[in-house]
Formats: C-alpha cells, structure tokens, sequence
C-alpha cells in the first residue's frame, strides 16, 4: 500500500492547523492592539488626533508639548498676555522644585477648534455628549487665548496646589489639565470648579 498520499494529507492538514492558529492570534493581537489605542488617550488634551492633515502650527496645533517660554509656537504666543505672564511665572517656581511646566495646548484657531468637537461628537455619539469635553469654536476659552492644558499629571498636580498665588485655576472637574486665568485667586482663592464645561455659564 502506497502511504504517500496519506502522509501528504495529513501534512497539509497540520499545516492548515497552524496557519488557522496562527491566523486566529494575529488577529486577537490586532484587537487588543486596536481597543488599548482607542482607549489610550494622551493626558493634556482628550482629542488630538489632526487626522486630517489640513491643520498646522499656525492654528495651535502642538505635535507633543511645548514649552511655555517658546514664543515661536503659536499656540504660545497668542494666549493672552496676563494669562502668559502668569504663566511663566509658575513655570519658574515649579522648575525650582523639580516640576516641569509644558503644554499640550493652548491658543487654538476656530478651525481647530471646530475639528476637535466634530472628532468629539464622532467618539462621543452627540454635540451633547462631546461638550462635556470640547466647547464650540465661539465659545473655546482656547480660542480667545485664555486657556492652557498641560502635559503631566505632576504639572498639573503642582499647579492645583500653589497655582492660585499666581492666578491660575483649574476650571473643570472633569479636566485635570486645563487651568484658565482667574484675576482674584491671588487674594480670594480660586472659585469652585464645574464639574464640565456644560456647566460653565460661559460656554452657553
């Protein structure tokens, strides 16, 4: 009896085997892969992602951080001149404590503006649902330049402790990293926060 064609049965049916195997845990790999990027999103600014490509540094877009002090970015530049200054001047003290003071974001065009809430209602399902997270372009505390989100939890932590000497203020429960200029924190304390941005009488 001839055993050949039996014994290329049998090797090709283990080979089918592992190729299914393996085609099985490639794929399992690939879901993992893609659920943790989903979830994985970057401290400092919630959606970031500039997809697109249309947008630039000129409209605020900061590839990782900047440093406050690079009045070369943009996004740096054209925050308000109060909110910069007071800005610096924690970045300075924090640094003599070890703490770095960087940015994810800052001054932002309405162009931006506008594509991160349209990538925030496309996460989020509704205008309602992503304004918890990102306001409209002509409401943006990022637009008009009075606003920063910073890049650390350290940062972010050591301003919420001595931010307010220098009139810096968390404003969002919801975002550990965005501080906005309160004039009165330096005698008064800053205010309370909301809990998001669709509690803030500003963003209405």
């Amino acid at each position: 009896m001839n055993r050949t064609p039996w014994l290329l049965l049998i090797a090709l049916a283990v080979v089918g085997t592992i190729t299914v195997v393996s085609l099985d845990h490639g794929t399992a790999s690939s879901s993992s892969s893609a659920s943790a990027s989903a979830d994985d999103v970057p401290f400092g600014e919630l959606l970031k992602d500039n997809s697109s490509g249309v947008l630039s540094a000129r409209d605020g877009v900061i590839p990782e951080t900047a440093s406050v002090f690079d009045d070369g970015i943009p996004a740096v530049a054209k925050l308000d001149d109060d909110l910069l200054a007071a800005l610096r001047r924690a970045a300075t003290d924090a640094d003599q404590a070890g703490v770095t003071v960087r940015i994810t974001s800052g001054w932002r065009s309405p162009e931006y503006q506008d594509q991160l809430l349209r990538e925030a209602v496309g996460k989020y399902g509704s205008v309602a649902a992503a304004s918890r997270w990102v306001a409209a372009p002509d409401k943006s505390a990022h637009v008009s330049g009075d606003a920063v989100d910073v890049s650390s939890n350290r940062a972010a932590q050591w301003l919420q402790r001595h931010g307010a000497r220098y009139g810096l203020c968390r404003t969002y429960g919801n975002e550990v990293w965005h501080f906005q200029l309160r004039p009165d924190a330096p005698q008064q304390g800053c205010p309370a926060m909301y809990a998001d941005p669709t509690e803030d009488p500003r963003m209405r």
